[in-house]
């Protein structure tokens, strides 16, 4: 007498990824793609020359650049990209641009922030001026925050925030390095959590 495994059939959640240039939280979601069980069905850009189309081109990911050159409107193109692949969510890797509330109203759209909000967010807050603000600040503290997107720039509810030191011998560069291995692991643990 055998005994037959059942057979268990697990759902992938689709994912949609919005980038404008390097898309590092992109790479922390295609390397840990298999332990969250999601699938990126897609990756659009605003920027025809982001780093991000081409790691989604050398990983076979359907690709799209989506800006006012190429569509009359954008925002209405972006949403029928994600609502034709059935996604769930929409993963904010850098987008530089805002997000429609159609869109916002019809996926969970989630973004990592480089700062603990609510302080260092809002319009012009990214990058490297979040850091340079932190450490202008003395700041002792300062971390990355995966939320939800509304809206406002930076106001959804926040999924989860990690935070680390701001040592004395920070500059914005090595605060900013320092963020982005802490911001993988927020990206990580935050989708483990909504994706329960």
């Amino acid at each position: 007498m055998s005994l037959k495994k059942p057979s268990v059939n697990y759902k992938m959640t689709k994912i949609a990824i919005l980038a404008s240039h390097n898309g590092s939280g992109f790479d922390t979601l295609y390397k840990n793609a298999k332990e969250l069980n999601i699938s990126i069905e897609l990756l659009i850009s605003n920027n025809s020359d982001s780093n991000a189309i081409q790691k989604a081109k050398n990983r076979d990911i359907e690709n799209y650049v989506v800006n006012s050159k190429t569509d009359d409107n954008p925002d209405a193109k972006i949403y029928e990209l994600i609502k034709n692949k059935d996604c769930t969510f929409v993963y904010l890797s850098g987008y530089m641009k805002k997000i429609s509330e159609e869109i916002t109203n019809s996926f969970k759209v989630i973004n990592s922030h480089p700062a603990l909000l609510p302080k260092y967010g809002g319009k012009g807050m990214y990058g490297h001026y979040v850091h340079e603000a932190v450490i202008k600040n003395n700041e002792k503290v300062s971390g990355c925050t995966l939320h939800f997107v509304n809206e406002v720039y930076d106001d959804g509810e926040i999924i989860l925030q990690k935070q680390i030191p701001v040592d004395a011998d920070d500059t914005a560069i090595s605060l900013e390095s320092k963020i982005k291995e802490l911001e993988s692991q927020t990206i990580v643990e935050g989708f483990k959590r909504c994706l329960k």
